[in-house]
Formats: structure tokens, sequence, C-alpha cells
């Protein structure tokens, strides 16, 4: 994967954590989550813990409802618990690195999960790729309709990911506004990547230009269904392009009736088991070699492993999520859902 953000690549080894290892118990380990708001992250949280018990660990989930000083609370709690490592979906890119700095205080790794924890001492970050993503999103949707009126809503501010999908979106559609043939009409982020966010820029979007979009790219599926919502109540309801990110069921529903373009699939069974992975062999004081990939956060080059993301689109579901068992093809196609 192509990336300006992975250009350096670095073969560490994970060194031996004496202070506060135990061998000769079950390792514990803490994950914080931001919040269950989407569909993705209660399997991404599953699939974590399968793993992790497979490993013979011991998994300890704290929920923080989009609450940094919940989230923070938390981490102290399973810090003073004495989780062998840290696994953190953080609720603000900046403010966990509060949760950073008091890990390591007591000599606990901590891994970034899916969205980078900014200007601190990170220890892992496993991710996809999220500025190819969005360079996926705009790609699929300029080959459909390479000239026209394109919307941008974007993920959370406080989302180090919606500032590297909105990267990768204008490194494709940036040569066709200098060309003329795409005018962005409009271009705004979210407060949490969710559905009724996505309805208010929807309405708004569709009001400002006075309903004259070709296609708009939505930095989630969430975000997705409420622009659905409003297209639907416009009469625009599979008009114009739509992609997301995620692949929630109910989206692959619209994309099977044609309502959304294109989603995203990222491997999420995979990203889990290899967090779960990392993190149980530093809380056992496991020496683990690897060739890996950097990220800054702005403080220090984070090691970091990334996975490809697919593009899901109708005809392709088969050869994408059906056949990584991430959904089920009844529950797809069910509801009078057909080919």
């Amino acid at each position: 994967m192509k990336s300006m953000f992975r250009s350096v690549k670095l073969l560490l080894v994970c060194l031996l954590f004496i202070t506060g290892c135990n061998n000769n118990k079950p390792v514990k380990i803490g994950l914080l989550l931001h919040a269950l708001d989407n569909e993705r992250w209660e399997n991404d949280m599953n699939y974590f813990t399968e793993k992790v018990k497979e490993l013979k660990g011991t998994v300890f989930v704290e929920i923080a409802e989009n609450d940094v000083e919940k989230q923070l609370k938390q981490a102290k709690k399973m810090i003073a618990e004495g989780v062998g490592a840290l696994v953190v979906v953080p609720v603000d890119q900046f403010a966990a690195a509060k949760i950073v700095e008091l890990a390591h205080a007591k000599d606990i790794k901590v891994i970034s999960y899916d969205r980078l924890i900014k200007n601190c001492k990170l220890d892992y970050y496993v991710s996809t790729d999220n500025v190819e993503i969005g360079e996926q999103q705009a790609s699929y949707l300029t080959t459909i309709k390479p000239t026209g009126n394109y919307a941008l809503i974007g993920g959370s501010k406080n989302d180090n990911n919606s500032q590297f999908l909105y990267l990768g979106q204008m490194n494709i559609l940036q040569p066709l506004v200098e060309k003329g043939d795409v005018n962005i009409v409009y271009n705004e982020l979210t407060m949490d990547w969710e559905e009724e966010e996505g309805y208010e820029h929807g309405v708004k979007l569709l009001e400002k230009n006075n309903k004259d979009v070709d296609a708009i790219i939505a930095a989630n599926d969430a975000i997705a269904r409420g622009v659905m919502k409003a297209l639907e109540e416009a009469g625009l309801a599979g008009e114009i392009l739509l992609a997301g990110m995620d692949a929630d069921l109910k989206n692959l529903q619209e994309i099977v009736r044609g309502n959304q373009t294109c989603t995203i699939y990222k491997p999420y069974e995979k990203l889990a088991s290899t967090a779960a992975q990392i993190a149980v062999k530093m809380a056992n004081c496991e020496e683990c070699e690897k060739t890996y990939q950097t990220v800054s956060n702005g403080e220090v080059l984070v090691p970091s492993i990334f996975h490809d993301a697919m593009v899901v689109n109708r005809e392709n579901l088969k050869l994408t999520v059906f056949s990584e068992g991430y959904q089920e093809e009844k529950d797809v196609y069910k509801n009078g859902n057909t080919n």
C-alpha cells in the first residue's frame, strides 16, 4: 500500500519488559473502547476478546460512551488493577495521550487500535491505511462519475482518521478539481461519526446546493445512513452516488437496493487478532520480531501494522464480506433484497 505516512520501515525487536511481568499467571489485557456506537465496534470487541482467550489471557473491557473524562477514569482503574497491556480506541486523539503517560509510569505498554493517539510515546498502532481508504472511496466514485458536484462529509473532528481519510480523498479529487471536472460543493466534519449528524449534513448540503449534487463521500456507514434518509426525503434515493465505510449490514442491504454505491470493508477479525497477539506478547514479556512500518503521531514514529481494506459494491459482495465471513449472504439479501 502506498502512503506518505508509512514510508519508513524498521525492523523492531520487542524488548523484554521485566518490571510488572509475571509469566506464571494468565495475563490481563485492558481494552478501552470509545463507544459501541456503530455495528463494527461490537464485532471488533468480540474478535479481540476471543483471540486473547485463545492465547490464555483475560480481557477487561470498558466502554467510554464518547466521554473523554470517563475514558481516562477507566484507564486509571485498569492501570491500578495491574493489566499487562492496554489496547485503546481513543475518544479524543489528543486527550488519550494522558492514558499513555499514566500507563508508561507503571511500565504498561499501549496499543492504539484503529485510531491513532497523538503527541505521546505510543508503543504500537494497529489499523488500516486510512489515506488509502479515502483514495479508494474517491477513486470508485470518480470512475463512475468523473465530472460533477461532489460533497464530503467527514468523520469526527477528534479522530485522526478523519484527516487521513480527507487527505486520501483529496489525493484523487484535487487533480480533477484543478482540471475543472469536479466541483466540491460541500466539505464538513462531524463530531461523533453518527447517523443523526449524517442526516443533518445531508439536509444542509441539499438545501445549500438546491439538490444539485452528483456524489457524496461519507466517512462511515452510519453517516451514510443519515445521508440516505435525507436523500429519500428529497426524492433522490439511489439518484446520487454515495460512498461509506465499515460494511455495516444495513448499508450492505442498501447497496443491494441501489441506494448506496459502495462501502469499505476493513478486515476487523485480522485487526483485532493482531492487536491481541501483540498485547499478550508484551504482557508476557516475550520477544516478538517482525518488520513494522511507522507512522508519525507528532512526537514519535510509532511502530504500526496495517491490514488491507477493500471496496465493497453490489457486484463483489461474495468476493469480499461474504468470503471473509464478516456478513452472511442470507442476512444481506433478506426482506426481498435480490441480486
